[in-house]
């Protein structure tokens, strides 16, 4: 698949997920269950990627990382790191905005089990890599990849290999001229619950985001 613009919004290309999406509108009439759109500062510095919209979250909301557990961590930090203007997301609709700081998902449709199919994966990358494109056009700087899916997901896009670039917690990886990636556990309810991602291992990836991208001005 060959596209021009980083976000369809009525993209079908996945049966099994447009399929998906169409029980759930059934089961939640209110829900925006439909691909989600990027979110944040079109000349973003730092471009975020998640793994796929939740159910009762993104799903629900229409905005990434909104109106779920998985929001928590995530907005509380970029507030507190001055990426966004309040530490709550609760809809689409509420004030909060984001400055030098971009949002997106590795898949744009809710997976069954919030697990993408490879081929799913393939064949929303083709919107990722406009994403990238255009990021790294508009000046930014640092990539950060939220688990493994979404570290692949990156690379797949950038044309990378995945055996260059291996993933783990805190890892760095200069992965263009422009780009570096950053590597870190999802923020999901499961990995701060069992602590696997703790608040100060989170903040600890944005202090050496901010601190390298400082460094560049």
């Amino acid at each position: 698949m060959t596209v021009s613009s980083p976000f369809q919004p009525d993209c079908r290309d996945c049966p099994r997920l447009a399929q998906h999406l169409d029980q759930v509108k059934t089961d939640y009439p209110d829900y925006h269950a439909r691909p989600v759109a990027p979110f944040g500062d079109s000349s973003a510095k730092l471009l975020i990627v998640g793994l796929a919209p939740g159910l009762h979250g993104a799903n629900r909301t229409g905005r990434p990382f909104t109106g779920d557990y998985a929001g928590i961590l995530l907005y509380r930090t970029l507030h507190k790191f001055g990426f966004a203007s309040h530490d709550e997301s609760v809809s689409a609709d509420d004030p909060l905005h984001l400055t030098d700081c971009r949002i997106t998902n590795a898949v744009k449709c809710l997976p069954p089990a919030n697990k993408p199919q490879p081929a799913e994966i393939r064949q929303c990358n083709a919107f990722l890599a406009v994403e990238l494109d255009n990021f790294a056009r508009n000046g930014g700087q640092a990539l950060l990849a939220l688990g493994t899916i979404a570290h692949q997901a990156v690379l797949m896009a950038l044309g990378c290999r995945n055996a260059d670039f291996p993933f783990s917690h805190g890892a760095i990886h200069r992965v263009t001229e422009e780009l570096k990636l950053y590597d870190s556990y999802h923020c999901s309810r499961y990995n701060t619950q069992t602590r696997r991602l703790t608040e100060t291992m989170f903040e600890q990836i944005f202090d050496r985001i901010c601190q390298d991208m400082a460094a560049t001005q």
